[in-house]
């Protein structure tokens, strides 16, 4: 049996016949509370689930097989201990940590070849969040190379496959996160957005993906100028708001912090929005072209928040040429805070540093300026011109797997297809506002096309609102991939 490592499957035993492990979190964890299923018994059928899978879909990439299980030992006899009514909201619930993020005792990789995987020090804000929530952390899910790619593909573990087309990319970079739970490995997964890595997988797999306002997840490092943030993909809109309560701040340690909210944002999903105007772009802000299936996914959408009231209007922006430069200025200089062997990197993770090296301090702070200087401007149609954006998350359906790391090698620089996958997503990583993908629709395909939410400064409690209103409608809910 291999307890721990970066491949191969443990053991599994007392996995119950009837535990579904498509549930959501919050479910699971009001069965555990309940004592209709135990910790032990949750985790062995997830187990079981990355033992039957995994080695199709290549989503979990590091297993801790018997310290998970240790650990749900001990949930399970808290159950029956003198702190029995006081235990945390996800008390014994497995989750998954992204290979981008440090966890205490735990090696991490970020995706690369050239990262030693020495044991971490210190844990991430966003994993002591969900430990103190009860949350059992199991294993790690795979992700492209420090998270640069918008599909879940690197060298040194390989690709990770769609659920729901194992010739599809489940997107990125927090796709081994989206596999995992649209497989049904684990009821809810974390990960995190810096251009879309929450939403663009949420949209690939049939899934909920929020991307927070800046600051509202405590994070060690503002990375990214504050433009990447925490977060998990789930299955429905409630238990993103749930787990939104127990990973958000504020942090007093940190640079950046978002007001606190008035109330708890599970309390938002069903409250009413009010009769809100609601702006709809139906066109790519760069001219890349949108596949109809996307198109149509915006459209429906926007004729069913009509339906329920709302004032609808197309509306178009633009995306100033200048912004990608800046945006890759920031990004590819990021790439100094990784001590690794960098000549063992891939071709594009290597020319993203090399131009990093070109960018002098003053050129940085130019970018920085005109980012911040953009989205004052930009930021303040929210409010003036309407109330909430729809957009289609991506202009494409989901890439062939392995296309995109393909193309990436090839130009040793960003593909077509990955800005095709941000091009809804990135901008609002750098003007900070909430953004969420939505499962409402599904392409000729069978393939799952999301659309996304955007709500003003802080307002994820709008987004919330608006979100349930859209799950109702338009449902997903029991929707699973053909495995």
């Amino acid at each position: 049996m291999v307890s721990a490592g970066w491949l191969g499957a443990a053991s599994v035993r007392d996995v119950p016949d009837d535990f579904d492990t498509f549930q959501t979190a919050s479910a699971t964890a009001a069965a555990i509370k309940a004592r209709t299923v135990s910790p032990l018994e949750v985790l062995e059928a997830c187990l079981s689930r990355v033992d039957t899978l995994n080695e199709r879909l290549n989503a979990v990439i590091w297993r801790n097989d018997d310290e998970a299980r240790k650990a749900a030992k001990a949930a399970g006899d808290a159950l029956v201990g003198p702190d029995a009514g006081s235990l945390p909201p996800f008390h014994g619930v497995p989750i998954p940590i992204k290979d981008l993020n440090r966890v205490a005792g735990w090696p991490v990789t970020f995706g690369s070849r050239g990262a030693a995987g020495a044991l971490s020090e210190v844990s991430d804000r966003v994993v002591i969040a969900l430990q103190r929530a009860g949350f059992i952390l199991c294993g790690r899910t795979n992700t492209p190379e420090f998270g640069h790619l918008t599909v879940a593909e690197n060298d040194r573990y390989g690709i990770t496959r769609n659920p729901w087309d194992l010739d599809r990319t489940p997107g990125g970079s927090s796709g081994g996160a989206a596999a995992a739970v649209a497989g049904g490995l684990f009821p809810a997964a974390q990960g995190g957005d810096g251009g879309g890595s929450l939403r663009i997988p949420a949209s690939c797999c049939g899934l909920v993906g929020l991307k927070v306002s800046r600051g509202r997840v405590p994070s060690l490092v503002n990375s990214w100028e504050g433009a990447a943030v925490e977060g998990v993909l789930t299955h429905d809109v409630a238990d993103t708001a749930a787990l939104l309560d127990v990973i958000c701040g504020p942090d007093a340690g940190q640079w950046y912090n978002a007001p606190r909210p008035e109330r708890p944002f599970l309390a938002e999903v069903g409250a009413d929005p009010g009769r809100l105007r609601v702006g709809v772009l139906e066109e790519t802000p760069l001219d890349l072209g949108l596949d109809q299936p996307c198109l149509e996914a915006a459209r429906e959408a926007a004729a069913t928040l009509e339906k329920l009231g709302h004032r609808v209007d197309v509306i178009g922006y633009a995306v100033p040429d200048q912004f990608l430069a800046d945006f890759l200025n920031v990004v590819n200089s990021s790439l100094a805070g990784f001590d690794v062997d960098w000549e063992k990197t891939e071709p594009h993770i290597q020319a993203g540093l090399e131009a990093a090296k070109h960018v002098d301090s003053l050129t940085y702070v130019r970018s920085v300026y005109g980012l911040q200087l953009w989205a004052r401007d930009f930021v303040s149609r929210w409010g003036r011109d309407f109330d909430i954006l729809l957009t289609p998350t991506m202009s494409i359906e989901p890439p062939r797997a392995g296309e995109v790391l393909a193309a990436a090698h090839a130009a040793a620089g960003t593909p077509l297809q990955v800005l095709q996958m941000v091009v809804f997503t990135s901008v609002f990583n750098m003007n900070g506002l909430p953004a969420i993908s939505l499962p409402t629709h599904t392409a000729p395909s069978g393939l799952p096309i999301g659309v996304q939410l955007v709500a003003g400064p802080w307002e994820e409690a709008l987004l919330f609102q608006v979100a349930a209103q859209l799950e109702e409608a338009l449902p997903w809910a029991g929707r699973r991939p053909p495995l």
